[in-house]
Formats: structure tokens, sequence, C-alpha cells
């Protein structure tokens, strides 16, 4: 009977901690490149890796993500920068997919040695703006956008759970 009770007790946690798993729609990063030679394929590669890069520490950290159809995303997008600039509009496209918050991206790209990665991460609920941020990165090396990445979930991880950690940093071993 014991063991019953337990095993009831058990799969109520694993049920509520399920079902209370929060769920986050990462749309697709927009490219802001205003240097003086905008749009080059390295740069819209790194800007079309870092959604991958977020959605991959996020779910590893226990954060349910939910997709958001590419297409969907581009009828609500009123152009450049549109869903950035309108929580509103991004809240609906993510609340029809059943998302708790979506996180709306750019790469803002003003010199050739740094960028930065920015976002609002809103409530589909009530529309609102949960938090603004913004992290900057050097170069356009996969290592440090990633590195960027990291410190980008840390502080959306501040405004929701508490529970993503990030990798302990790998030390570099120079082989001569």
């Amino acid at each position: 009977m014991l063991r019953k009770i337990i095993g009831a007790v058990c799969l109520g946690w694993v049920s509520m901690s399920t079902c209370a798993q929060t769920s986050i729609a990462i749309l697709d990063f927009e490219l802001s490149d205003v240097t003086l030679a905008p749009g080059i394929p390295a740069e819209i590669q790194r800007t079309a890796s870092i959604k991958a890069m977020l959605e991959g520490e996020l779910a590893r950290a226990g954060y349910k993500i939910i997709s958001v159809n590419l297409n969907n995303q581009h009828e609500a997008n009123g152009g450049v920068g549109y869903l950035f600039d309108h929580s509103d509009t991004a809240a609906e496209l993510a609340k029809k997919v059943g998302a708790d918050y979506v996180l709306v991206g750019k790469l803002h790209k003003p010199s050739f040695l740094f960028a930065y990665l920015m976002g609002h991460l809103v409530n589909t609920k009530t529309a609102n703006l949960l938090g603004s941020y913004t992290v900057e990165t050097k170069g356009g090396d996969k290592k440090l956008t990633l590195k960027a990445v990291e410190t980008f979930a840390s502080k959306m991880d501040a405004d929701l759970d508490h529970i993503y950690t990030p990798p302990e940093p790998t030390k570099r071993i120079d082989v001569k």
C-alpha cells in the first residue's frame, strides 16, 4: 500500500513539473547590418545560426521550445524590425502555437569588429514585454557567437524560471 502511495505522489510531481514546463517560441533572428558592406554571406549564416543555438541552450535547461512556422512569421512581419517593435503581433503569432513566451531577436551589426545580439521576450497571454536583452559579441567567430548566446540565455532565464546554467568554460590547450 505504501508503495502505491509513494508511486502516486511521485507520478503527481512528474505530471506537475511536465505540465508546468515553460514554453518559448523563438522567432528567426533578423540581421540589421549597417556596415559599409551589409549582408555578406558569413553574417547571414551567423544570424541564421543564432536561433538554433539559443533553442539548444534553453532546451538543455528544461524549457519547452515551440516551433513557429516560418511562413506564418513572414506573414505576420510587416517589414524588417516590425515584430521586434510590435510585441502584440509577436505575442499573437506565438500564442496560436501554444507558447507561453515569444522571443523576437535580431543581430545588430554597426561595425566589422563587433555586433549586438538583441531580443525582446514577450508574454503571449498579456502581450507585455517581459525583458529586453543586449549582448555584445566580438568578430564573427562561431565560438564567440555561442558565448554571446549563452549569456543571452542567462539573461532570459533570470526573467523566467532560473533553471539555466551556462556550460563550464573549456580550457584551451595549445599543442606545440
